[in-house]
């Protein structure tokens, strides 16, 4: 039983909508403008341990579509995960949590984001896919830079940014 209990453990418990949130603050009025909206999108990670072994990680979703300087809609979703990992080496904890765990979630994200923008009577806004090893590795470069004093002492979640 003991090497039982020392078997590296990676399952997922559940993945869940957290918090979704849709505007359309000048509407109907800017539903009459032919112009080409511009659409900026920003994406967050985030995780937290919520019980021994048993963490949560969610991925945020931010997409403003604006014409001019008038927003035409902005929907903000968040999908999270509940997953349980045990027994890993201290070092492959964080890469998994931040790399594995948010692939895994994104998918979902993905498809809600371009279904609250459909039901709401736009053409759907597809989400790219998205690296999050590159992200986890730039969110560590981040933290390195601030802990050395020699940074710009963002310490968060990567946000990326794309017009």
């Amino acid at each position: 039983m003991a090497e039982q209990d020392t078997t590296p453990v990676f399952q997922i418990q559940r993945v869940y909508l957290k918090d979704a949130s849709l505007e359309q603050p000048n509407s109907p009025q800017i539903l009459m403008e032919q112009q080409q909206p511009q659409v900026e999108i920003n994406l967050g990670v985030g995780a937290e341990g919520i019980a021994e072994g048993m963490y949560e990680v969610s991925v945020t979703a931010t997409v403003t579509t604006k014409i001019g300087d008038k927003t035409l809609f902005l929907v903000e979703a968040k999908q999270a995960g509940i997953f349980e990992i045990r027994n890993l080496p201290d070092d492959q904890l964080p890469p998994v949590i931040g790399i594995a765990c948010p692939q895994i979630v994104y998918p979902y994200l993905r498809a809600t984001v371009a279904d609250i923008i459909t039901r709401a009577g736009f053409p759907p806004v597809h989400l790219a896919e998205v690296n999050f090893q590159a992200m986890y590795e730039a969110q560590q470069q981040a933290q390195g830079a601030a802990t050395n004093g020699n940074g710009n002492g963002h310490g968060g979640s990567p946000i990326i940014t794309t017009a």
